[in-house]
């Protein structure tokens, strides 16, 4: 089986790939087009130009790389503002796909701390929203996994059709293999860490300007967020 993952960024969507990926049946991707976003957009991500070198940018050649079987299951964390209406979705018909979900206040926050001013496209609740009228699927708040990781795994695996397996609860520090080099910008915390962090706390601060953000994303978000594990 393949399974596509739509989490916008920072949104336990790194931690999730690696519970995966601690699993011997399942391989994972890492946000496949990502470069060909970046070069198809010239967004001033950090480290654009070295992950358009590193990866593969052409959409039609990842397109064919999402394809692939597992090892028996592949695993594929993608974000939604990355698939630019004229990039290929054929891959995505014949996979099981997952939305991973965050309140716009905590994603805002912190995307902040790494990228200055975000704005709404940036983020991927429109996206996402977007690509679940088209392909539908799970929807789960990471919010609800950080809480009470075990059980809400196992009602992941329940509605996507495979066995629990509690290797997902750990994994080495360090990062994973399928790691893309933007990893170094932007998995810190998650590669000093061997399991979830635990419940998350009161809503953050934000500026005025961040407060609007989250206004325009809420719509998007509870939509999703009503019809959840």
């Amino acid at each position: 089986m393949r399974f596509a993952i739509w989490s916008g960024p920072r949104n336990l969507s790194t931690a999730m790939m690696y519970s995966f990926g601690a699993r011997s049946d399942f391989d994972v991707m890492d946000e496949p087009f990502y470069a060909a976003y970046l070069k198809a957009t010239g967004s001033d991500h950090p480290m654009a130009a070295e992950i358009i070198a590193a990866h593969e940018s052409d959409p039609a050649q990842v397109s064919t790389l999402c394809q692939r079987e597992g090892t028996p299951h592949l695993y594929m964390k993608h974000m939604p503002h990355h698939m630019l209406p004229d990039f290929p979705m054929d891959w995505a018909q014949d996979c099981v796909h997952v939305h991973l979900i965050r309140h716009p206040a905590r994603v805002i926050a912190s995307y902040a701390a790494k990228r200055d001013a975000p704005t709404l496209d940036d983020i991927g609740f429109v996206q996402q929203d977007r690509i679940y009228d088209s392909l539908g699927g799970v929807v789960i708040d990471s919010t609800d996994i950080r809480a009470n990781p075990e059980e809400m795994l196992q009602r992941l695996c329940a509605a996507i059709g495979v066995r629990w397996d509690p290797e997902m609860l750990r994994w080495p520090a360090g990062g994973h293999p399928a790691d893309g080099v933007w990893a170094r910008h932007w998995y810190g915390a998650v590669h000093a860490s061997t399991g979830f962090a635990g419940a998350e706390g009161a809503l953050p601060a934000l500026t005025d300007a961040q407060t609007k953000l989250v206004e325009a994303a809420m719509p998007y978000y509870e939509r999703l967020w009503k019809i959840r594990l």
